[in-house]
């Protein structure tokens, strides 16, 4: 009996042990000014929101679960970046860290320079994770998302061409700009997800996110237009917002709540997939468009669309034996140094290792079933596939 109690007790721990690495963070937040010597020393005062261990201001960046991607966010039109709480809420206790630049507030702002700014802060907080005095030394990912709603959608097209460093684009109810988004979608080719609101009376669509979506290269983009949907409601209550849609038809037909379940339930998978190479969270993401009434959508892409059980060498890879019943072994064609990310079917993570070239890990303990794993080198994912326990 004692025997029995100390192997449930070292299983529960285990399993505690392993799903820790996937436990939600608390919110750090600190306010940064960023300088851009090469416009005059621009002055970019942005507000910063990160995974930590301890919520509040000015707390240490998680000790452990990094390094973390980092999305910079655009404001819309006279909005500020209070407006958009919904989005660091649900992301950055997921381990993101969100940057939105105060900039370009002003009844006649500069959308070219709401661009570069949304890029440039991209490319400092690389810096940062380089260097040795920042509190984000080595807590940076180099996978990234430009974002933004209305204006800041629009300028987060025209930061792509502003930085070559930024993986992927989602915005909301992105509006046409000057110079054009609209333009600046025909020569971007990074994963882009766009989200609009088919009560949208104040960038309709058909003028606006439907022009950038079928101008886009990308060669994985996502359209995904929410029934009852309006603009505001992309963001949490604001006047200037409310003023300008009050005066155009139609109005939602359903509650911001709604659209933030809605704007939630696809975001986090995408980003999940696109910047952490989580193949089960890409994979979630393609499941519920098909089955979800709340929205219509359009793609070109599968996520995770090379999934195999085969046990052959595929992008460098050799994983045996699949199906597994005690250790599953990846092995890389090149030594160097890779990591292994473990999901469950929910795309949750349940492990992560480090390995030379190859590595045995032990899922005797996992429960019968369908697993994801993604192969990472310098935080690029080069494999995706699943194994049956």
């Amino acid at each position: 009996m004692k025997g029995l109690k100390l192997l449930l007790l070292v299983l529960l721990w285990l399993g505690l042990s392993q799903n820790a690495i996937a436990q939600p963070f608390q919110i750090g937040h600190t306010t940064l000014n960023f300088v851009d010597a090469s416009r005059n020393n621009r002055v970019i005062a942005t507000e910063v929101y990160y995974p930590s261990n301890t919520a509040g201001e000015a707390v240490p960046v998680a000790a452990v679960g990094g390094p973390f991607p980092v999305l910079s966010f655009g404001h819309g039109f006279v909005m500020t970046w209070d407006a958009y709480q919904n989005y660091w809420t649900a992301l950055v206790p997921q381990g993101y860290i969100m940057l939105f630049p105060k900039t370009e507030g002003s009844l006649s702002p500069s959308h070219l320079d709401f661009g570069k700014d949304l890029a440039f802060l991209i490319d400092q907080m690389a810096l940062f994770n380089a260097n040795p005095t920042s509190v984000f030394y080595n807590k940076v990912s180099a996978m990234n998302a430009v974002m933004g709603h209305s204006m800041g959608g629009g300028a987060s097209f025209l930061a792509t061409q502003q930085s070559s460093n930024i993986t992927t684009i989602v915005n909301f109810a992105p509006a046409e700009t000057n110079p054009s988004a609209v333009a600046a979608a025909g020569l971007s080719a990074i994963p882009t997800l766009i989200f609009s609101g088919a009560n949208d009376c104040v960038t309709p669509p058909n003028v606006h996110q439907i022009p950038m979506y079928n101008g886009s290269l990308s060669s994985c983009k996502t359209l995904i237009s929410i029934n009852g949907g309006s603009h505001c409601y992309m963001a949490n209550n604001n006047f200037f917002c409310n003023v300008g849609e009050s005066s155009c038809s139609p109005q939602a037909s359903i509650s911001r709540a709604a659209q933030h379940s809605v704007i939630t339930a696809y975001v986090l998978p995408w980003l999940d997939f696109q910047l952490k190479g989580n193949c089960a969270q890409g994979a979630v993401f393609d499941s519920q468009l098909v089955t979800d009434n709340a929205i219509t959508y359009q793609k070109n892409c599968i996520q995770c669309n090379a999934l195999t059980t085969e046990t052959n060498v595929r992008n460098g890879i050799r994983v045996y034996p699949n199906p597994v019943t005690d250790f599953i072994t990846m092995a890389m064609e090149t030594p160097a140094d890779y990591q292994v990310n473990l999901y469950d079917s929910r795309g949750r993570l349940l492990l992560s290792k480090a390995f030379g070239q190859t590595v045995s890990i032990d899922v005797s303990g996992f429960q019968d079933g369908l697993y994801f794993y993604s192969v990472l080198q310098s935080e690029k994912v080069l494999a995706n596939g699943k194994f049956i326990k």
